[in-house]
């Protein structure tokens, strides 16, 4: 797939468990995705965790980094308004702090797409009140 791509937590963690149920999609992705894909910490902070139970997990998705396969392309210190909007305005949703990070770089990119399993992403709004294009299963 060509484009700019960013990257969930979801989609994440199941390229390294084989066990989920979403693996098999989630390796195909990876598979056809152009590379990098773009992230941001909180995307990276909360996969580590849930990666936790796998040998070496965490330094799997920091290997990814490290190798560009992976980009953190987005600093929270920039965006923290429009953060902090989208966070009251899907408070009952409730939207995470990783998700709000990705709405706003697909607001940022121009072009890109987010690769997910969250369908809370059929909710979340750009700032222009325009869907956020997303990359997910059926």
């Amino acid at each position: 797939m060509k484009g700019l791509v960013i990257l969930d937590t979801g989609p994440l963690v199941a390229h390294l468990f084989r066990n989920d149920i979403f693996h098999a999609w989630s390796a195909e992705q990876w598979t056809n995705i152009e590379r990098p894909l773009l992230t941001c910490e909180p995307v990276l902070a909360e996969a580590c965790y849930l990666v936790r139970a796998i040998p070496n997990g965490s330094n799997t998705i920091l290997d990814f980094v490290r190798r560009g396969v992976v980009r953190i392309a987005f600093h929270l210190e920039d965006h923290l308004e429009p953060i902090s909007q989208s966070l009251k305005k899907y408070a009952n949703v409730p939207m995470s702090l990783a998700d709000a990070c990705l709405v706003r770089m697909a607001e940022t990119i121009p072009g890109s797409s987010v690769l997910t399993l969250d369908r809370d992403f059929r909710i979340y709004r750009k700032s222009n009140r325009t869907v956020v294009p997303t990359i997910a299963p059926e």
